[in-house]
């Protein structure tokens, strides 16, 4: 069903794009917008992972810098058939960690100092694993569709705010204004749905994958804990999708544009699995 749900909301956003194109410029409008999305689409697909590592000053690390971080994640790459990642550490207390790349023969994986500090090696493990999980999934290039197209959107509506609105609705600024307002916010909506949608798919396959969806559970808590405590003093939240947990917090009002499911939720999914993966190993062992 999050496939499905992903799909859905992809087509929700390429189909405003092209209705907002239409309303703001006509068919010339809208294909020259398109135009330009695409080359944005081009350079974050190429280029994204080189720019969000250098935001974050992260540094390529060896297997004699990081030698835990290596050992898990070279187990998880092998039982789950991936190629082994890039492997990066961020220089932030903050606990966190982030997979990117385009593809998985191309990906990298980033943690930040203070998560190598407060996990044990199970819940560490958990964390690689939904990270790799993103990896398989390629939720890297699927996310950067969702911003491409959310930006695009954005990008015609203040177009259009500075037109005035189509040739039709040009003695109309305050549909002009509407336009502007609520076209990217339903834009950041769909975003936001499609990020959350993939999360919950990265913690299931994750929890599988390292066998402990407890330990996985109990490290998503200790994360969202400490960003809530001491939210992350590098970056933007334009990029927060790309973490495991929020790293700049946020509260209130904000949980509604929140690029990541509630974490009582994530738990209590990650306890039913634990719950059926138990189940399961019960039957194989009768």
């Amino acid at each position: 069903m999050n496939y499905i749900k992903t799909t859905v909301l992809l087509a929700a956003l390429a189909c405003m794009f092209v209705l907002i194109g239409g309303l703001v410029g006509g068919q010339k409008g809208a294909l020259l917008a398109l135009l330009v999305a695409g080359v944005m689409n081009f350079v974050a697909y190429w280029f994204s992972d080189k720019i969000v590592l250098a935001m974050y000053r992260a540094k390529k690390v060896s297997e004699a810098d990081a030698p835990r971080l290596y050992r898990i994640i070279r187990r998880l790459a092998a039982k789950s058939n991936l190629p082994f990642p890039a492997i990066y550490v961020i220089p932030e207390e903050t606990p966190n960690a982030f997979a990117t790349g385009r593809n998985p023969a191309h990906a990298a994986v980033a943690a930040t100092e203070g998560i190598l500090r407060i996990l044990s090696d199970e819940e560490l493990e958990g964390v690689m694993a939904h990270e790799l999980m993103h990896v398989a999934n390629r939720d890297t290039l699927i996310s950067t569709i969702a911003a491409t197209i959310a930006g695009a959107v954005t990008y015609l509506a203040q177009w259009g705010m500075m037109l005035g609105g189509s040739n039709r609705d040009r003695g109309n600024p305050l549909a002009a204004l509407a336009l502007a307002i609520l076209a990217p916010l339903a834009a950041m909506i769909i975003q936001m749905a499609i990020s959350r949608s993939r999360e919950y798919v990265a913690d299931a396959g994750g929890g599988k994958l390292c066998g402990r969806p407890l330990a996985l559970a109990s490290a998503l808590r200790k994360l969202h804990q400490a960003a809530a405590r001491t939210p992350m003093s590098v970056g933007t939240p334009a990029t927060a999708s790309l973490f495991i947990v929020n790293p700049f917090g946020g509260g209130g009002i904000a949980k509604l544009f929140s690029t990541h499911p509630p974490v009582a939720e994530r738990i209590r999914r990650l306890e039913i699995l634990a719950t059926s993966i138990g189940t399961s190993n019960t039957e194989r062992a009768k």
